[in-house]
């Protein structure tokens, strides 16, 4: 028995709760998980799973043994990326999971130079609006707005997500410009349906903060089409300005009620522990903070511009 691979086997099945999706991620049949940790447990002398055909869950011994096994794997991989430095250019696959908010139109660049700095790391990279938890899921790293609920996961901060209501020219003209954020609610208001508040936001703007339950007549988690709904003069939106900065630069898209901000969210990088030490994820982290650290370069446009305002509201 290969005593390494059968400890990775046994985290990756007990991370992700699934044989299946623990044989996709090592690439390998799921008969070769099965017999890992068959393996893995007439050497223990106990079942580290409890199994059936619709769940796996960890036995007793297996929780206790599991925190112990990650440390090990992580710490074996530690090593080995480091030896890899030492020796060689960093290679090999890292898992990467992104909002096609941030991909699109921001992302080619960094990845670019990234590859081009370390041309045998490859990246695969899923794109779509879903939370999801990289550990379970088996990404090396989640770029993402809203946490996972996992304590096994570290998180950093990128930058600020911040948003704003916009519209085409075309629209104020024909049916005007809100000048208070109650006035949203005369018009037609496209929203992002991922937002934890749902419908319910807080403007902060002079004097005090004022609340209010919108009456979208869209809802998408996709913030592009609501910028495309924008851009055919159909409504109002509140998009994030990673999404709206070029249209509304180019005078495509106005901002209104600039001078009620809404609170902001962050960017973050989501990992798991036992991956904290990969030198292939640490280079990534590092490109990612080099190239977003500071106020984003969309948010600096418009600021520069006078179009937003410097402050955020968390």
């Amino acid at each position: 028995m290969d005593r390494f691979a059968a400890i990775d086997t046994f985290v990756r099945v007990a991370e992700s709760r699934s044989f299946s999706e623990a044989a996709r991620q090592m690439r390998v049949s799921r008969s070769v998980v099965t017999a890992r940790i068959q393996q893995l447990e007439e050497f223990v002398g106990a079942p580290l799973f409890h199994r059936n055909t619709r769940s796996v869950r960890l036995s007793e011994l297996g929780q206790t043994f599991l925190r112990d096994c990650s440390d090990l794997v992580g710490r074996t991989n530690e090593v080995v990326e480091q030896m890899r430095e030492v020796t060689t250019s960093p290679a090999g696959r890292l898992r990467v999971h992104a909002l096609p908010g941030f991909v699109l139109g921001h992302l080619a660049r960094v990845l670019q130079e990234f590859q081009a700095r370390y041309p045998q790391i490859v990246l695969d990279m899923i794109v779509n609006d879903a939370a999801i938890d990289p550990v379970k899921e088996g990404f090396d790293c989640a770029l993402q707005i809203f946490p996972p609920r996992s304590e096994e996961l570290i998180s950093k901060k990128l930058f600020p997500v911040r948003r704003v209501f916009c519209a085409s020219p075309e629209y104020v003209q024909r049916y005007g410009t809100p000048r208070l954020p109650r006035d949203l609610n005369g018009h037609r208001i496209g929203w992002y349906s991922g937002y934890p508040t749902r419908e319910r936001l807080t403007f902060h703007g002079p004097g005090a903060a004022v609340s209010l339950d919108l009456k979208p007549v869209l809802l998408t988690n996709s913030v592009h089409l609501l910028r495309e709904y924008a851009l055919e003069h159909a409504g109002i939106v509140c998009v994030p300005t990673l999404v709206a900065s070029a249209a509304v630069l180019s005078g495509s898209l106005r901002i209104v009620l600039p001078e009620h901000l809404l609170s902001s969210f962050w960017l973050s990088i989501f990992y798991p522990t036992t991956v904290r030490s990969s030198l292939k994820l640490k280079l990534f982290l590092e490109t990612l903070g080099a190239s977003f650290s500071g106020v984003p370069p969309w948010d600096q446009a418009l600021i520069d511009r006078g179009l937003l305002p410097s402050a955020i509201i968390e």
